[in-house]
């Protein structure tokens, strides 16, 4: 990529607002030193790096790398043997700590969490915490080494704290004896060459016994160490080089343990300015509001409401454009300060940014596609040191851009041969333009020449934009209209700034007619645009709204039919309820009536009992209400797939029930139906998947059903059976394994207590009887032992 549009296009300020994300100064660095890649497979990764970045950073802040420091260059200093200093320390502590903070920032936080390009930087990272944690334990700050950094060198330092006690002790005495006052300028201790000294008066220095150590600037007081501490400094002054010897062995000590690790700090450090370059991108991507471009194999550029990242995103006026698929070639038009070259260095700019691997100000969906060199001449490229005019200088970088441009190129023209005769200046434009169509080059160019308003019009590959301006109010939209050629608005302008209608009306006439006709088609082409995107925009609402009400009336009439269905649900189950009870009385007045008659035709009773009983049978299977479809959701069923124990729904009433036979000669199955069993027809029968509990379609429907379901949710998994005679704990028991079959059970806990074991037995022999029960054994040591047993069911 040329250095030349990196300027042109401002790229160098977008790096530069870039660095400003970035912590550490090697990161900046990377920042400032980006550069447009053309390998589509580097610039995919890096582009995933700044999403995945993006995405970390949404679900928590990102840590900082602040305390990041090079310190490449004290790992060489240890490779010769060097010690290293307090600070080199600090700054390895420093970069490992930062490596454990982003270790822990991109660790996942379930195992389910699938991996980015992000993991292969966590699995890499090494804090070497044991190293970290003895560095700050032994060094407290640039120049502080903590006294436990070593056993000598806390007995070393108690030993100068002691004598520092007695030095101070012994020259207070001195000082504040009544025979030296007099011999004393001031009554102070000092220190002179790291010795302690009293401040004497010159003409008494003899009175005082000790070696001279200063004199002060007046020559009127003269330092003197006493002769009763010079044996104590002395001592003092040997502990001091017994520390400093000590510190060096400490730091000797960390540095080969840093040396160790020095090529995991080294990958550590490396691996760190990736990511702070990586989140910087991040950071910058949430800042412009960016998106991810795709990007294409086929040499097109799709953007969608893009927006030029050196504005202000919140009033930046988007635009949306696309360029190489329909046409290779794009010709914008229309007044100044419209937003044309806005247009052209959006385009190249984002261009650039995506090939570096940065997000662009732009809707998802857009797409850029990958051009090995830009080239772009925009602006004032007047040269008074060089002597050439504003043509002469755009000529010359149109000259470079000819012989380099091909079909893997970008092209940006602004103005294209302006500055010139505009008869000479058009037609050069052409040729220009026609030469980089012929390479296939995409390009985009701006003018204001009628002339390449028409070429764009009738070359094929060519099309027109133009950039919109509401001459109500002299304002330009900034919005780029691709299809569109543009006007200058000179005469509606003027007219609305004021000029007289007469130079405008002169001003017309003196226009050449083709011309005059040429804008007035530009108008009516823009007036017809808009009336057409009026009328879309309200067949566009009609449509909305026509759905909305469809949707609407499906709704309601899903609604009412579901509420019919449930109506009909509930008739049905109470018309059931009263047959299966004027069944039941008869069934007790003809008991009744044995018991008190013999002359009674018994026979005759009976017969007419059953056939009442089969008739409402018959009755209730006929009031079935027939659906017009299957739910669509279950399988249907045919006679050698039906089996006894299968969950099915019985299309025709809409309930869910459990086959209980065989289909027999005439195609029927016997279903259970919450409490009631009916002979329904394997045609009006559908399986139910899976996935789609009987419990959760009881729920779902009314009536007997329902009520069943009702009652089986609230079925505990343990009996508690204490306290209870043994003839009311059966009954309980019995009770209570009719609520547990109900509910489909598939073991339970019966509490019966330790005591006499007559409980136990009696409850163990019920079950033994019991069909429903599977088997049953005692609970485990810590489970309720004797005291439970626990039922396992069919």
């Amino acid at each position: 990529m040329n250095d030349k549009v990196l300027k042109t296009l401002e790229f160098n300020k977008i790096t530069e607002q870039l660095s400003s994300w970035a912590s550490s100064d090697a990161g900046k660095a990377l920042c400032s030193g980006l550069l447009p890649m053309t390998d589509i497979e580097a610039i995919r990764t890096a582009q995933q790096q700044t999403t995945d970045a993006v995405t970390r950073l949404r679900k928590k802040s990102g840590p900082g790398f602040v305390g990041l420091k090079n310190i490449l260059p004290s790992i060489k200093r240890m490779d010769v043997g060097s010690i290293l200093n307090c600070q080199d320390l600090l700054e390895i502590s420093g970069v490992l700590d930062a490596a454990y903070y982003m270790k822990r920032f991109l660790t996942p936080e379930n195992d389910e969490e699938p991996e980015d390009t992000l993991t292969a930087y966590y699995n890499a990272l090494d804090p070497c915490r044991v190293l970290n944690d003895e560095i700050k334990r032994c060094i407290l700050g640039i120049d502080e080494i903590a006294d436990d950094a070593s056993p000598k060198l806390k007995d070393i330092r108690r030993h100068m704290v002691q004598t520092n006690l007695q030095i101070q002790r012994t020259l207070n005495n001195l000082i504040t004896a009544q025979s030296m006052k007099t011999y004393l300028q001031d009554s102070v201790v000092t220190q002179r060459d790291g010795r302690y000294c009293i401040p004497v008066k010159f003409e008494h220095r003899n009175h005082v016994p000790g070696m001279i150590h200063d004199q002060s600037g007046s020559g009127a007081t003269v330092f003197i160490e006493p002769m009763s501490v010079v044996k104590l400094n002395n001592e003092m002054r040997e502990l001091e080089l017994a520390e400093a010897a000590e510190i060096q062995v400490i730091l000797a000590n960390l540095t080969g343990s840093c040396c160790v690790q020095a090529k995991a700090m080294e990958v550590d450090y490396r691996l760190l300015v990736e990511l702070d370059f990586i989140f910087a991108k991040a950071r910058f991507s949430e800042k412009i509001r960016g998106n991810a471009p795709s990007f294409n194999d086929d040499g097109y550029i799709i953007l969608k409401s893009a927006r030029h990242p050196l504005l202000d995103q919140k009033t930046a006026v988007p635009i949306s454009l696309e360029l190489g698929r329909d046409f290779d070639m794009l010709i914008v038009t229309g007044p100044n300060t419209g937003g044309k070259t806005v247009s052209l260095k959006t385009t190249g700019l984002l261009t650039l940014m995506g090939q570096a691997g940065m997000h662009i100000p732009a809707l998802d969906g857009s797409s850029l596609c990958i051009f090995k060199d830009v080239y772009a001449d925009i602006g004032d490229e007047q040269s008074i040191e060089q002597s050439l005019s504003t043509f002469s200088s755009h000529m010359t970088n149109i000259v470079k851009i000819l012989d380099q441009a091909d079909y893997e190129s970008l092209v940006l023209l602004d103005e294209l041969c302006s500055g010139t005769d505009p008869t000479e200046g058009a037609a050069l434009a052409q040729s220009i333009l026609t030469k980089l169509h012929k390479r296939g080059v995409k390009c985009m160019a701006t003018t204001h020449y009628p002339e390449l308003k028409v070429f764009a019009i009738s070359t094929p590959g060519v099309q027109n934009a133009c950039c919109e301006f509401d001459v109500e109010t002299l304002r330009p939209t900034y919005k780029l209209l691709i299809g569109l050629p543009g006007k200058s608005n000179a005469f509606a302008i003027s007219s609305k700034l004021g000029l007289d209608s007469s130079i405008i009306e002169d001003a017309k006439s003196r226009m050449d007619e083709s011309n005059i006709a040429f804008e007035d088609l530009l108008a009516d082409i823009e007036i017809n645009k808009k009336t057409a995107e009026m009328e879309r925009s309200e067949a566009d609402r009609a449509i909305a709204e026509a759905n909305a009400l469809k949707a609407k009336l499906e709704a309601e009439k899903s609604a009412f039919e579901s509420k019919r269905d449930a109506v009909m649900r509930d008739a049905k189950a109470q018309a059931y309820e009263v047959l299966q009870q004027a069944k039941d009385y008869a069934d007790m007045t003809i008991k009744d009536i044995r018991k008190v008659s013999k002359d009674v035709n018994l026979s005759a009773l009976e017969r007419t009992r059953t056939e009442v009983g089969r008739r409402a049978k018959d009755a209730l299977e006929g009031m079935a209400m027939r659906p017009s479809k299957p739910s669509g959701k279950a399988e249907p069923l045919s006679l050698d797939s039906v089996a006894p124990g299968m969950a099915v729904r019985v299309i025709s009433m809409n309930m869910t029930g459990t086959v209980t036979s065989r289909p027999n000669s005439k195609k029927q199955v016997d279903v259970q139906l919450g409490s009631m069993n009916m002979k329904v027809n394997v045609s009006d029968l559908e399986k139910l998947p899976e996935d789609e509990s009987a419990a959760e379609k009881k729920l779902q429907g009314t009536g007997i059903g329902h009520l069943k379901y009702t009652k089986a949710l609230g079925v505990s998994g343990e009996l508690k059976l204490l306290g209870l005679t043994v003839d009311d704990a059966i009954m309980e028991l019995d009770k209570y394994l009719d609520d547990a079959c109900m509910a489909h059970l598939s073991s339970a806990r019966i509490v019966h207590g330790k005591g006499t074991g007559a409980l136990r037995q009696a409850v163990q022999q019920h079950l033994r009887r019991d069909k429903r029960v599977k088997s049953f054994k005692q609970a485990e040591y810590g489970d309720g032992d004797a005291g439970v047993t626990i039922v396992e069911f069919k």
